[in-house]
């Protein structure tokens, strides 16, 4: 039976169990890290999806009128939240606005790119373990070739290609989605980027207060 036609044959929790442990014993001693690193890479990429929020789709300059006239909303995002910080240490009157601006914002500039590195390195190593999966389902066929066992009812050349194909599957059903996620969230945090950094420019240079930056 089809791993296909095995799922849509369920029709209860312990059928779905069941039918979830054959998937997990037919793909051999790699499923079981396979599975970590799925669960790893999409709490990631829904952590980083939560946090890259940039707020308000203006652009930052509009913003920061928007903020000395009054009319700015709550904070919605990064982005927001980082004009409304810049403001704040602006209408301070202190020196040193840049730095005072770099050290505010490196929270942010840290935090956007928390879990991008490990995205990108689990979704890279998935398909190369769906790989070795790969070559231990051959070799358990070519043993059963070896063993004369190809028509036995315990496994034999089946059980080795289910591994072989299993593993490769997940393999790829991984690091795909993966890969893609992770070009959009690292346009995301591109932009954030650039809007921290137009903050910091406009805050230090057209709004800069009369002590100056230096």
């Amino acid at each position: 039976m089809s791993m296909l036609a095995r799922f849509s044959e369920v029709s209860t929790p312990q059928g779905v169990v069941e039918a979830f442990l054959y998937f997990m014993a037919a793909g051999g001693y790699v499923m079981p890290p396979l599975m970590v690193i799925a669960g790893v890479i999409w709490y990631a990429i829904g952590w980083r999806w939560m946090l890259l929020k940039r707020g308000s789709q203006r652009s930052v300059r509009v913003l920061i009128q928007n903020r000395l006239r009054g009319k700015g909303k709550a904070p919605n995002g990064i982005v927001d939240e980082a004009v409304v910080r810049g403001l704040a240490l602006r209408a301070q009157g202190k020196p040193y606005l840049r730095r005072r601006l770099d050290e505010a914002f490196g929270d942010y500039e840290s935090e956007i790119r928390r879990y991008g590195r490990l995205i990108g390195t689990l979704g890279a190593i998935a398909p190369l373990l769906g790989l070795l999966g790969t070559v231990v389902g051959m070799i358990e066929t070519f043993d059963s070739l070896a063993d004369m066992s190809l028509f036995s009812q315990t496994g034999g050349i089946a059980a080795g290609i289910a591994t072989a194909l299993f593993t490769t599957q997940l393999g790829l059903v991984v690091a795909v989605p993966a890969v893609i996620a992770k070009s959009v969230l690292d346009r995301r945090q591109a932009q954030i980027e650039t809007d921290l950094a137009q903050i910091k420019d406009i805050l230090c240079t057209e709004l800069a207060p009369a002590s100056g930056d230096a």
